[in-house]
């Protein structure tokens, strides 16, 4: 498993766990804003190593989009639960290519 894989993996997590209605919004305005900042920088790492291994990155792009605009209320909300849908995919996708085949 690559580097970028392990990382859309975390980010995914991450980002489906801020997407959580009341409670994902509650962290984040209880924290100041704090996790957007530290996913921000989360995405741009994933963005990196996607394409030093030559990976999908368009959840990491969407990641970034969302760590910009997570601070409102309800689009922060959908669009993290999109961009943790994005990146699990690339992760199982990147896992399930990684495989080697079986004779």
């Amino acid at each position: 498993m690559g580097t970028s894989t392990i990382f859309k993996w975390i980010t995914g997590g991450l980002e489906a766990f801020w997407g959580i209605p009341v409670l994902g919004g509650s962290l984040i305005l209880g924290l100041a804003w704090t996790p957007l900042i530290f996913m921000l920088v989360l995405h741009i790492v994933t963005l990196i190593f996607s394409i030093q291994d030559k990976k999908k990155i368009h959840g990491s792009i969407t990641g970034i989009v969302t760590s910009c605009l997570g601070w409102i209320p309800i689009l922060g909300m959908i669009m993290h639960i999109l961009t943790a849908i994005l990146l699990l995919i690339d992760a199982f996708q990147s896992n399930k290519d990684n495989k080697p085949a079986v004779e």
